[in-house]
């Protein structure tokens, strides 16, 4: 998978803006605030139909202007395909998919990324929700459907908290409380989280060995990753083992300084047992559903008496350890940045291993890092584009070329002034080339000057395919 074009129509700090794409590694360079970040989430937006910055979608429409566009072209092996968002401010999104209107959800698998960005760091550091939230986004992109799924559980959360808070003020006024009402919102509760819980829990599985490898390959092997998901409804009947009793033989401690300590001997075997276990029941929505319908059944009262929703995916947590030690709290800030990184790579292969949907013989995710090889010293940064170079096609945003390994020679564009230009590396100055009249056209760099209408990048694009 990979993109061929790319068009930003009032997308943040772009008026418009229409650039042709390669394959392989392309870089955006220019000073800070100057849009590289801006081009990198347009392209992430198509994928999940968010930010990988705000939470909110009124942000991303420009100043000014009503709506904000994203579309881009879309190779799927031989395979072309437009698509296209139209993010409003305040209301529902519209979505074009090879010129037809389509409702936004069905866009979701049409593109895959997966993004790293200074913010992962709180992957690490930050609270439970971040972490549910890079479960989420690897779900929706593994099965599309389950994006409809997650919008009926949190609606459901809302209502049924509005109902414990009704429920509550009925307690204290000393008036008797009906919990048959109550009795529907659990149901709905129970098989709607049921459903993502087993999809978190499958995700976290084929994750962790991911984790582990690309926490040893970028850290020179120094210190164990390990990543776990711990489930609301079950914390009171399975309790997951502390980090050292995943180690075995070959298990290696490292220090807060990432500094080799000797290796330690644990019963790994019996830990890693009981957690699969327990994993492969996590799996069974049947039976999630049952013990999601009974803890809420346990905690009604406590719910009834807090106003809150206790029970649920929700409050699910992804527990992160590094040798025999939470990572949170204890990871120094070279391990937290690799540990972050360790996640999104491990999310960019388990999409990358993925066989199954439409476009299962080429669903490869676009591979995408926002400014993260300043933070990195020079062996990490030489790790990781060892590991990114084969990629189908990557995209770096970087303050300084120089912060970049020669391993990520490629495509080199300059971001400057709302303008977006080709560096033509055989004249070895800068050279933007603009685009034909009628949209993407055959050269393959453009500035952010105004450009015809969106409308007409659509038809060049489709007729094209």
């Amino acid at each position: 998978m990979y993109l061929t074009d790319l068009a930003l129509s009032d997308f943040r700090s772009y008026r418009q803006m229409i650039i042709k794409l390669d394959r392989g590694v392309t870089t955006f360079v220019g000073e800070n605030g100057q849009g590289k970040t801006n081009i990198v989430e347009g392209i992430a937006y198509l994928a999940t139909l968010s930010s990988h910055r705000v939470s909110s979608d009124h942000a991303l429409v420009r100043q000014g202007a009503q709506a904000g566009v994203v579309q881009a072209r879309v190779m799927h092996g031989e395979h072309p395909s437009t698509v296209e968002v139209e993010i409003f401010a305040g209301r529902a999104n519209r979505a074009r998919l090879n010129r037809g209107q389509v409702r936004p959800a069905e866009l979701l698998g049409q593109v895959r990324t997966v993004v790293f960005a200074p913010e992962d760091l709180e992957l690490v550091r930050g609270e439970p929700g971040v972490r549910r939230q890079f479960l989420d986004d690897i779900m929706v992109q593994l099965r599309p459907r389950l994006a409809g799924v997650k919008a009926e559980y949190e609606k459901v959360l809302r209502q049924r908290a509005a109902l414990l808070k009704a429920c509550g003020a009925q307690r204290r006024r000393g008036q008797q409380v009906d919990g048959s009402t109550l009795d529907v919102w659990d149901m709905q509760l129970a098989r709607l989280g049921a459903q993502i819980t087993a999809a978190r829990s499958h995700i976290v599985a084929g994750l962790r060995p991911h984790v582990a490898e690309y926490y040893r390959a970028v850290s020179g092997g120094r210190g164990v990753a390990r990543v776990d998901y711990l489930d609301n409804a079950n914390r009171g009947t399975f309790h997951l083992p502390p980090p050292e009793q995943f180690l075995d033989e070959r298990g290696v401690v490292g220090s807060a300084e990432g500094a080799d300590s000797p290796a330690v001997t644990f019963g790994g075997e019996e830990a890693r047992q009981l957690v699969a276990d327990h994993e492969l029941e996590l799996a069974d929505i049947d039976l999630t559903e049952i013990r999601l319908l009974t803890a809420l059944a346990e905690k009604r009262d406590q719910e009834i008496a807090r106003g809150v929703n206790l029970v649920g995916p929700h409050r699910d947590e992804v527990v992160l350890s590094l040798g025999t030690l939470p990572a949170k709290g204890y990871a120094s800030h070279g391990e937290s940045w690799s540990y972050a990184l360790a996640l999104r790579l491990g999310a960019w292969k388990l999409l990358r291993e993925d066989v199954s949907g439409e476009w299962a013989e080429d669903g490869e995710p676009i591979l995408i890092l926002d400014d993260v090889f300043a933070e990195l010293d020079a062996r990490r940064r030489e790790r990781l584009a060892e590991i990114v170079s084969e990629a189908q096609q990557v995209f770096v945003t970087a303050a300084v070329g120089d912060d970049l390994p020669e391993k990520l020679a490629g495509a080199r564009f300059w971001v400057h002034d709302g303008v977006v230009e080709r560096i033509e590396e055989s004249a070895g100055v800068t050279a933007g080339r603009a685009a034909d009249e009628e949209g993407l056209g055959d050269e393959p760099v453009v500035t952010g000057e105004v450009r015809p209408g969106v409308s007409d990048v659509t038809a060049r694009g489709e007729d094209d395919g």
